[in-house]
């Protein structure tokens, strides 16, 4: 199957300016710049099938924006290739533009002083989509993403999580196939980051929407993704499903035990190591591996007096905090 999205060797390099500190710093740079290189992305390759949802992470500066405004054709490659749907992203935007939506977490699409209708009709002008569809689509979006009571409303005096949900919506007017959220949760409280991850999900599924999405929020990728890509210093590290990462990287689970009576004292119990004790409850770790789990259980409940036993996998965090320590990758 031809990939919907093939990123082949990509490389891109930015050039900055630098200066001494000081007013004598700031004079010497009027007359004679100094610049040095940073190499943002250094030979990054992946590709995305039709309707794949896949998250995109790695530390601060590892490259995550500046890869999804190279898919946008915001930016256009030093080195490498992007092809979607056949077409260069930069070289023919005008097509490109039409089949994509994009979301900057930080970064408005919207007029700041007009309300969000007026943005919305402004969008379908510039999409040229046909009225009737225009009309359909807005009010399916304003619908899902509960935004009838501000579409009279200046962007401007919006909420966050109102402008994110607005942002959304822009972002989906002309039905694209594809859609790129760069940080879409950020600064959002907790309601408004659950609706957000829930209109992501059903376009993916409903829609066969295919999803690009960064995030520092692991609770994105854990409640999203299908498939991770880490970067880290602009290089890809790691591709697979989110289950494999998880196992590579942490095979280890927990076994939480809440005892009827006093638990049982010491460092291990049924020669598991004990990770943590609070009340009448203990947290086992063990690598279910080597010691299978329906083992493990029948050694305590034969032994002991149990009310519950659970298995918890260690979070997504956990597992990118270890990732990133073997990869000397740590968060900037």
């Amino acid at each position: 199957m031809t990939a919907h999205i093939h990123v082949d060797r990509l490389t891109k390099v930015y050039r900055i300016a630098e200066r001494d500190p000081g007013l004598r710093g700031a004079l010497r740079g009027l007359w004679r710049r100094r610049y040095r290189t940073v190499e943002a992305l250094a030979g990054v390759s992946f590709s995305l099938q039709r309707g794949e949802l896949l998250g995109l992470i790695g530390p601060n500066g590892a490259g995550k924006s500046t890869t999804v405004k190279l898919l946008a054709g915001i930016l256009r490659p030093d080195g490498g290739r992007i092809t979607i749907d056949g077409r260069d992203p930069f070289a023919e935007r005008e097509a490109h533009v039409g089949r994509i939506g994009v979301v900057f977490g930080q970064r408005t699409q919207l007029w700041w002083d007009l309300p969000v209708e007026d943005g919305f009709d402004l969008l379908r002008d510039i999409y040229r989509v046909d009225a009737a569809d225009y009309r359909r689509t807005r009010d399916e979006l304003v619908a899902l993403l509960n935004l009838e009571g501000v579409l009279g409303q200046p962007v401007r005096q919006l909420s966050l999580g109102q402008r994110m949900r607005a942002e959304i919506a822009a972002a989906l007017l002309h039905r694209p196939d594809i859609l790129f959220l760069d940080e879409p949760t950020i600064g959002l409280d907790a309601p408004s980051k659950l609706a957000v991850r829930d209109f992501v999900r059903r376009a993916n599924r409903e829609r066969g929407t295919t999803v690009l999405l960064t995030t520092h929020d692991m609770h994105d990728i854990e409640a999203l993704a299908q498939r991770v890509i880490i970067v880290g210093h602009g290089r890809v590290l790691a591709d697979s499903p989110v289950e494999a990462l998880r196992r590579q990287v942490l095979a280890e689970r927990r076994l939480v035990v809440d005892f009827a009576g006093t638990p049982p004292d010491g460092t291990e119990l049924a020669g598991t190591p004990v990770a943590a004790r609070e009340g009448r409850t203990l947290v086992l770790r063990f690598d279910p591996q080597q010691t299978p789990a329906a083992d493990l259980i029948a050694r305590i409940a034969a032994a002991h007096a149990v009310e519950d036993i659970r298995i918890e996998s260690p979070s997504i965090e956990e597992v990118i905090a270890r990732f990133y320590a073997l990869h000397g990758a740590a968060e900037a």
